[in-house]
């Protein structure tokens, strides 16, 4: 039987645990499985530009505690890719570098814009396997992503740090957390480290609900509040503008009409872009009290992998050498428990998981008296 030969790469934004999945799926495929692998540079330009290295046990030593990716990453879709001329779709091109490679699978490393692009690869005909990675933690079907456990871990340490300032000063302290779309991060880490209000995306606020549990906390003899705030938390007002801007570029039928819409989008976003330091001003006149913000950007996607992230990215990683073994292709290798399963992409690419409302997260929170903002 001929050596079966893979290509893998990592695509879209960064996070801890890439280097990890990367060694577990290469030492697994080398070492137990005896494939040929191949890292192609900086995720799907690599892809299109037919940029890749071999891959040896060499290369994939020492990667496991380290940040980051060794192969390097870009946010390009492989249907739109960006050119002098313009977006240019270079599914054909992809194709055409796979086989000329005489590759026998494509491995690729990333969030929920990965899983379509990988997608597409696989409607082409490529034998592909998706790994689930974002800090974010909202790429459907599966329990969880690399890269969420460390974030926040680093969001959790935030918010306790903060808490000193907060009592020290008699402040209120507005801690923003990553996370667009989805509020996993901000409600994991908040509820971790004690915040006194955690605002998320699907839950939108008002601010008088807000300043009415600070105010609450001061009556009882509390002298600081810390919130956590998700980047994509919306007020009831921005909600509704935001909700009517995104469906607009829904119903847009016309390409005309489809670039209005989009512009439209982008400027209700950039507006609503810095609302965690509005809310901190609109609280300091409710409530009285000094209000400062906190911003973690991308410290949240960096450092070293937590210890949860190392065993889950190189059991996923193993898992999907497996695969490649037996000849299972189009499909994300979902975490369910302790288990590795694959998922067809068609019930990933495209999907979003959110936060129930009655989520047994969301509802902790309220029982410990956490204030979410409604």
């Amino acid at each position: 039987m001929s050596t079966k030969k893979v290509g893998i790469l990592t695509a879209g934004g960064d996070s801890p645990g890439l280097n990890a999945a990367i060694r577990g799926f290469g030492k697994s495929a080398i070492g137990h499985y005896d494939m040929e692998l191949f890292g192609f540079r900086d995720g799907i330009t690599g892809l299109v530009e037919n940029r890749y290295e071999p891959l040896d046990a060499r290369s994939l030593s020492g990667i496991l505690t380290v940040g980051g990716t060794i192969l390097g990453t870009s946010r390009d879709k492989v249907h739109r890719f960006p050119t002098p001329d313009g977006p240019v779709d270079m599914v054909p091109q992809v194709v055409e570098n796979y086989e000329r490679a005489s590759l026998d699978a494509l491995i690729i490393l990333g969030g929920g814009g990965t899983a379509k692009n990988a997608k597409r690869l696989v409607d082409a005909g490529l034998n592909v396997i998706h790994l689930p990675k974002t800090i974010d933690n909202d790429i459907a079907e599966t329990d969880t992503t690399f890269g969420f456990a460390t974030a926040m871990e680093i969001a959790t340490d935030a918010i306790d740090r903060v808490h000193s300032t907060a009592h020290s000063h008699h402040r209120i302290i507005l801690t923003e957390i990553m996370g667009h779309g989805a509020g996993w991060l901000t409600l994991g880490a908040g509820i971790a480290g004690g915040a006194d209000i955690i605002l998320i995306p699907e839950i939108p606020y008002t601010v008088e609900s807000v300043a009415a549990t600070i105010t609450e906390r001061t009556r009882r003899g509390s002298t600081f509040s810390v919130v956590a705030v998700a980047e994509g938390a919306r007020d009831v007002a921005d909600t509704a503008d935001y909700e009517a801007a995104r469906l607009l570029v829904k119903s847009a039928k016309t390409p005309e009409a489809q670039r209005a819409a989009r512009a439209h989008l982008k400027n209700v976003e950039d507006t609503q872009r810095e609302h965690t330091f509005k809310l901190a001003r609109e609280l300091e006149a409710a409530t009285g009290l000094e209000a400062r913000v906190t911003i973690l950007g991308y410290v949240q996607r960096g450092g070293s992998p937590s210890a949860a992230d190392r065993v889950l990215a190189t059991r996923l990683g193993a898992a999907a050498a497996r695969l490649v073994a037996d000849g299972e292709f189009g499909v994300m290798v979902a975490a369910r428990g302790e288990d590795a399963v694959p998922v067809p992409l068609e019930k990933v690419a495209g999907k979003v998981k959110l936060v129930p409302p009655d989520h047994a997260w969301v509802q902790a929170a309220r029982m410990v008296g956490t204030g979410l903002g409604d």
